[in-house]
């Protein structure tokens, strides 16, 4: 069997052991290394790893023979990827993102279709799906701006915003990608396939998710993290004040990434979550200027030879390299967090997919969100308390919270902190 698959299955395998989410894939990674490592570890080390489950570590040791359910799963996974000609890209791989290491639950690898590169710094750009032409234009002017001027344009790919962006980057040549909240697999939504291909062509469509997932509306608010951790910042363009474009706001604030929004009119509710977030601290847009100014201290322009970015920017300003994003969140940011938590009780608009009704969904009716509401004290709990006492998977167990804030079921505080929403 040829090395490389062997790896890759490896990685492929740990993901799928019951327990084992992204918080806890990373602790293992920091510590054993590598998957094949985390396998060999003896139990007690294994124990030892904060926030692992009884669970999570029987798990890990029935897969060492390489026969149980786990592999026999990355295998098919695997065959899938290679036969759809997609790559895959480690957490210990060069080419993922260096600034998706630092958030806490990164996704232990990435399928990609495309070119993924550390050379051009990203910043997102996000908003409604139901997009005025005010909004459209700004998103692709921006975009436009920025990709000539060396970053690298980061969306969602969803109609509205997202798309305006990815296709502002590509009228200049510049380098995009598209985070998606399926697997490489499910083309969403369908007539963006052309857009797909065209920004695979240009720079990368990336996805956490097996290829053959579908488009869960669960998935949407998970795949925001990475938008935001890819990024140096967040370029909100239009929001409504539920919209699911501010949890990326939010998730960059957190991550200590910059937050821009772009002012529109005080009698359009599509502005309103970009107004609030600009009442909260966010750097007000105007033009690609104000993006650079804000952003010119995380950004080493001697890596870009061929792009003339200093004469915007004051020459004192552009000494850090771009893994040095780990000060703690100051007061402004601190804000945005608040602002945008109080906001979000549910996704506006069907960019979920068929999955998401106009309606607010009905909560907790799986088995995830009812085992979260019996084991929650009346004080906040953290994300890896709750996970070990469901005695569940991690994934299930973040994705289950994530749309538990969205319904107003919960709040989330600083510190991946969770309680109930008191009625």
């Amino acid at each position: 069997m040829d090395s490389r698959y062997q790896e890759y299955l490896s990685w492929i395998a740990l993901k799928n052991v019951p327990g084992v989410g992204n918080y806890l894939y990373k602790r293992l990674i920091d510590r054993f290394g590598a998957p094949d490592a985390v396998f060999n570890a003896g139990k007690n080390e294994l124990k030892s790893i904060k926030g692992i489950t009884l669970k999570a570590v029987d798990g890990i040791i029935s897969c060492r023979s390489c026969s149980c359910k786990s592999f026999d799963r990355a295998k098919t996974e695997l065959d899938i990827i290679q036969k759809a000609c997609f790559n895959i890209v480690t957490m210990n791989d060069p080419l993922y993102p260096c600034l998706l290491k630092h958030i806490p639950d990164p996704p232990a690898f990435l399928t990609c279709i495309g070119d993924l590169d550390n050379v051009y710094p990203c910043i997102s750009i996000v908003g409604s799906r139901k997009a005025s032409s005010y909004g459209l234009g700004v998103a692709r002017e921006l975009s436009c701006d920025l990709a000539s001027r060396g970053f690298r344009i980061v969306s969602g790919m969803a109609r509205g915003i997202d798309s305006a962006a990815h296709k502002g980057a590509l009228k200049v040549k510049g380098k995009t990608t598209a985070v998606l909240g399926t697997g490489l697999g499910r083309i969403y939504p369908r007539e963006n396939r052309k857009l797909f291909y065209d920004i695979a062509d240009n720079g990368a469509v990336i996805s956490e998710f097996n290829v053959n997932t579908g488009p869960d509306a669960r998935n949407f608010p998970v795949r925001n993290r990475i938008i935001s951790g890819i990024s140096t910042g967040t370029i909100v363009v239009e929001a409504a004040a539920r919209s699911g474009s501010l949890i990326t706001a939010r998730l960059s604030a957190e991550y200590d990434r910059e937050v821009f929004a772009v002012p529109g009119s005080i009698h359009s509710f599509k502005s309103m979550g970009t107004h609030d977030l600009l009442k909260h601290g966010a750097k007000l847009v105007e033009n690609y200027r104000d993006v650079i100014e804000e952003l010119s201290h995380m950004v080493h322009f001697e890596k870009f030879c061929n792009i003339t970015l200093n004469s915007d920017i004051p020459n004192n300003r552009h000494e850090t390299d771009l893994n040095c994003v780990t000060a703690p969140l100051n007061e402004h940011k601190k804000s945005i967090c608040n602002s945008v938590k109080n906001e979000l009780f549910l996704i506006n608009g069907n960019e979920a997919g068929p999955n998401s009704a106009a309606a607010p969904r009905k909560s907790c009716t799986d088995k995830y969100q009812r085992a979260i509401l019996k084991i929650m004290e009346p004080y906040p709990q953290h994300i890896d308390t709750i996970i070990e006492k469901s005695g569940m998977d991690a994934g299930g167990i973040s994705a289950a919270l994530l749309d538990m804030e969205l319904n107003g079921i919960i709040k989330q505080s600083p510190g991946k902190l969770f309680y109930i929403i008191e009625t």
